[in-house]
């Protein structure tokens, strides 16, 4: 696995969150149906004890002050870090290329359609006109595929490019710009716990993203707590039961009810529990459904009720397949929640792989992560770079 997120170090919780209480409708964690890991134990927090504290020196054996000391890096051992940052971990080459592997074969209908555009052909207005189609086919956009056309053809003119192969490298580098603000890290440990609420459609893949991303987080030493706040369909919260004694997590659910009592419980049981991360399913949604959406701001209401400045984490999963419909439902959900970030989906096999550069000038929301197909190992985090080079072939 090679995924990587960067997590604050420490075992104290931010100045200002208050402790959990009780609220006047007297709800409790008790109240809830938890299902228990399949196995005993939970995963352990990441948190560091504190340590004792040592008795202040009397000062007859105080040592005498040394202006010449000069403190070796010895001294700092024991030192407590505010803040470590996880690089990314070394993958194996083999798993390295199995990923790329995945990621250029779900392209592949994308990227064919543009690829052949630039072998056996010269630079000309032709060249410009087929490019335009195949950008327009992948369901870049209008406003994406005239940026870099525009670009690209700037490019041509200024570094007086004479070889098709040399016109598809410029666009594969203006690609890797446009998407470059869209990768971004997860930023875990800031909070004790992350609350990270997910929304989407029907079909984005919400909850088994949910349940790819917390094996993700265990691999980081996350500890971590499920909400299924999906009270509509109950298949979804067997999908999460299932996930979670698959990865050996806690499942707080309900049968019915309000999906903001079930997560605003999650959320103090993750508190009392000292769990690292708390991911809150949400009913799958229409933008349309403006009754719906209201009950999405409910939700997110309710837990900074639960826990001041909650949710840290405001992810939106969308299905690659749909296209330019996904980039309208992010415009959405980012004027009704605020996103902080996306999982894009279901990208083995589509022929609208363009929609990120949509997205990229229109709403650069950042892409945490996509997926290419089923198993755990198929969720990564986005790179602008290999994704270019996928898309591109």
């Amino acid at each position: 696995m090679f995924s990587f997120f960067k997590r604050f170090k420490g075992s104290k919780t931010p100045d200002g969150t208050p402790e959990a209480s009780q609220t006047d409708s007297g709800s409790d964690v008790d109240t809830q149906d938890v299902v228990a890991p399949a196995a005993p134990g939970t995963p352990s927090s990441s948190s560091k004890p504190a340590r004792d504290t040592q008795p202040a020196p009397d000062s007859a054996d105080a040592p005498e002050f040394d202006p010449d000391y000069v403190p070796s890096a010895a001294d700092f051992e024991d030192a407590d870090e505010e803040v470590e940052i996880i690089p990314p971990p070394q993958p194996e080459a083999a798993a390295k290329r199995t990923w790329l592997t995945r990621l250029r074969s779900g392209l592949s209908k994308t990227s064919s359609s543009i690829t052949g555009i630039f072998v056996g052909t010269k630079i000309d207005e032709e060249l410009y006109e087929e490019l335009e189609t195949a950008l327009l086919m992948s369901d870049a956009g209008v406003d994406a595929t005239e940026y870099l056309l525009e670009a690209l053809r700037e490019k041509v003119r200024t570094e007086r490019l004479t070889d098709p192969q040399q016109v598809k490298g410029a666009l594969r580098a203006l690609l890797v710009d446009l998407l470059k603000p869209l990768e971004k890290s997860l930023t875990l440990g800031h909070y004790q716990p992350t609350v990270m609420m997910i929304a989407g459609v029907n079909g984005a893949g919400k909850t088994t993203s949910i349940g790819k991303l917390a094996k993700h987080m265990q691999n980081f030493n996350q500890s971590v707590l499920l909400a299924a706040g999906d009270t509509f369909r109950a298949a979804a919260r067997e999908q999460l039961a299932i996930w979670g004694e698959r990865n050996n997590v806690t499942v707080v659910q309900q049968e019915s009810g309000d999906p903001a009592a079930v997560i605003f419980d999650a959320v103090g049981a993750a508190r009392a529990r000292k769990i690292n991360v708390v991911m809150a399913d949400t009913a799958g949604r229409l933008p349309t459904q403006l009754h719906l959406m209201e009950e999405l701001r409910k939700v997110k209401r309710v837990i900074g009720k639960a826990m001041d400045g909650a949710p840290h984490e405001l992810l939106l999963v969308i299905d690659a397949n749909t296209g330019q419909n996904a980039l309208a439902q992010v415009k959405a959900f980012d004027d009704a929640l605020k996103l902080t970030g996306l999982i894009v989906t279901k990208l083995d096999g589509t022929a609208k792989g363009g929609i990120l550069a949509a997205i990229a000038r229109q709403r650069p929301v950042p892409v945490y992560f996509i997926g290419v197909g089923e198993k755990v190992e198929d969720l990564q985090p986005f790179s602008a770079e290999e994704f270019s080079d996928a898309l591109l072939g």
